[in-house]
């Protein structure tokens, strides 16, 4: 199969040339000629599969082919969960979109305003935005959305949940009925496919792999540890196995400058990004790991989604997700595009709830491997019949060392619309409690 084949026309091909793109992946191959058709789309596939492009591209081809935007209007809205997702689609769009008259532009929270009311109210063919930052200008009349042809959801599962419906709810209201609207995820919970499907139009399912997979590329694993000695086992994995980079997952803000904080005086570059870091830092921290400044970067689940790391060799989990789904996510830095990864948790006895609901969604046992010098005083329950037992490694000279050394631990009330996706009743409430990640 070609991307030819799926029915895309010149300019984007050449953008794909470009880019060096050979053959569309399994979820391009089914979803772009049914974008192109006009169809609504529930679609899931695993992180790393081209999901983006999927979309974007008939999507830019579509809009190429009729008038430009004028005054505050848009055209097409694509929602993303995070600042940083909208930032990364924003940037695919304007690569795929290199050759084909069309206006491309994002809105998030985190920076100046008047800016993007600025550039707004030029008219925007495809606008990225996070939905916060879009409802406030919406409410400032900066942007019309009576005009919206086709809406697309990013990252699907997180933008349904109750975290965001009463912006979804508002943002809804303000988009005419009849419109395509695409759902794009690598997880859908029965809950959400269910509310999803009542409200689009005739959707077309898609689903290239089994529901709640990782890439088979990823290999993963679990470390038992107690609790308080989860950060020096780290940075003894980090130093013992000679890792080059890591994106590590914790739980709190807090953790993630602590952690920083420790890397840092062993003069290990590290940064963080949590939801209490301005945009222009957490983007600057991203843009250094990317280009290889920085070899561990820090942070909480404001980075689970859709960020698009090339070849990044390892995701470590220092805090287990509460949701299991977001453990899908987050190992999903790793492994994309066909290369390989691993993904490593140090998990302790208190979490052993959260690892069987994470090896209950993904339908298997994660293996046990004890680091020699850090087994945990508090075991790690069993987690499920097919749970693999630990498997204890032979001591070594440089764990015993360097154990010896001493390291220490050192917006509710929104009207009622037949096309929104809140269930009636439903309040809005971030998932998490957060209000950042606007």
């Amino acid at each position: 199969m070609t991307f030819a084949a799926l029915g895309l026309a010149a300019p984007l091909l050449q953008a794909l040339a470009d880019l060096g793109y050979r053959a569309p992946t399994p979820v391009q191959t089914q979803a772009i000629p049914a974008v192109l058709a006009g169809r609504d789309l529930l679609a899931a596939a695993p992180t790393g599969t081209g999901k983006t492009a999927g979309f974007a591209l008939p999507l830019l081809q579509r809009l190429s082919a009729g008038d430009r935007a004028a005054g505050p209007a848009v055209r097409a809205l694509i929602l993303t969960p995070t600042r940083e997702l909208a930032e990364q689609v924003q940037a695919s769009c304007r690569q795929y979109g290199a050759h084909v008259p069309v206006s491309i532009y994002a809105v998030y929270g985190g920076v100046a305003i008047e800016p993007q009311m600025a550039r707004l109210a030029r008219g925007v063919d495809l606008l990225v935005a996070t939905p916060g930052r879009l409802l406030d200008l919406f409410r400032r009349n900066a942007v019309t959305l009576k005009q919206v042809e086709t809406l697309v959801l990013d990252e699907a599962d997180r933008m349904l949940d109750l975290g965001f419906a009463a912006e979804l709810n508002t943002l809804f209201t303000a988009l005419p009925r009849q419109r395509q609207t695409l759902l794009f995820s690598a997880t859908f919970s029965d809950a959400i496919r269910a509310l999803a499907k009542g409200r689009l139009r005739d959707p077309l399912l898609i689903e290239t792999a089994p529901r709640h997979s990782a890439a088979k590329a990823i290999r993963q694993w679990v470390v038992p540890v107690d609790k308080k000695r989860k950060t020096d086992l780290f940075l003894f994995m980090l130093r013992d196995r000679g890792w080059e980079q890591a994106l590590v997952f914790v739980k709190t803000r807090q953790g993630a400058d602590d952690l920083v904080a420790r890397l840092q005086a062993r003069q290990i570059a590290a940064e963080a990004i949590h939801g209490e870091r301005s945009q222009a830092a957490r983007q600057g921290a991203l843009e250094n790991f990317k280009a290889g400044a920085l070899r561990v970067l820090v942070a909480t689940d404001v980075a689970a989604r859709g960020l698009d790391i090339e070849g990044l060799p390892r995701v470590v989990n220092i805090d287990l997700p509460l949701a299991a789904a977001d453990y899908i996510h987050r190992i999903g830095r790793t492994g994309r595009a066909g290369a390989g990864g691993e993904a490593v948790s140090l998990v302790c006895a208190d979490e052993a709830p959260l690892l069987a609901a994470i090896e209950t969604l993904l339908k298997k046992p994660l293996s046990r491997d004890e680091e020699p010098g850090f087994e945990p005083n508090h075991r790690l329950p069993a987690t499920g019949p097919g749970a693999v037992a630990v498997r204890p490694k032979k001591a070594n000279n440089r764990a015993k060392n360097w154990v010896k050394s001493g390291a220490k631990s050192g917006s509710q009330g929104a009207p009622a619309n037949g096309v929104g996706f809140a269930a009636p009743g439903q309040r809005g409430r971030r998932a998490g409690g957060s209000s950042r990640l606007r």
